[in-house]
């Protein structure tokens, strides 16, 4: 019997690990997913704080490059079990996204319209660049108040 058991707890191992795994390649995704979006929002602040000149093409294509990434569908990379309470040092997710998907969906389309927004008026000039970006980074600031643990 202790052989089976044994036997039956050396083989779980692999299993327990792959899942480690999943949910760490979840987190790294996600991550991925809101470095992409931060790239691209960064270039576009570098031209409204003057640290870079305005360059309408660029400010255009770094505001269509977001408004593609609203396009992702992201409900995968929100796999239960990965909060910044379940992988502590690994993400800064609350565990409240899970318990208030409802609260983090609206957050959501309110970003996506503030996108929406910007993606019309980016190429503009860097005055309406700076009221998108304004936009944009409030609906940001909204979700991070509300669902990510502050570091």
């Amino acid at each position: 019997m202790r052989k089976i058991l044994l036997t039956a707890a050396l083989a779980a191992l692999p299993l327990a690990a792959s899942a480690a795994d999943v949910k760490d390649d979840v987190v790294e995704a996600r991550q991925g997913y809101y470095s992409l979006l931060g790239a691209n929002m960064g270039t576009l602040v570098s031209m409204v704080k003057g640290e870079t000149e305005y360059d309408g093409a660029k400010a255009q294509t770094a505001a269509d490059n977001m408004l593609i990434l609203t396009k992702y569908n992201i409900g995968h990379l929100y796999m239960p079990g990965t909060s910044s309470e379940d992988m502590p040092g690994k993400t800064a997710a609350l565990p409240k996204i899970w318990t208030d998907m409802g609260g983090v969906q609206e957050k959501g389309m309110a970003f996506v319209k503030a996108v929406e927004n910007l993606q019309e008026v980016a190429g503009l000039d860097k005055g309406e660049l700076a009221k998108g970006i304004q936009q944009v980074g409030g609906s940001c600031k909204g979700c991070h108040d509300s669902y990510r643990a502050k570091h």
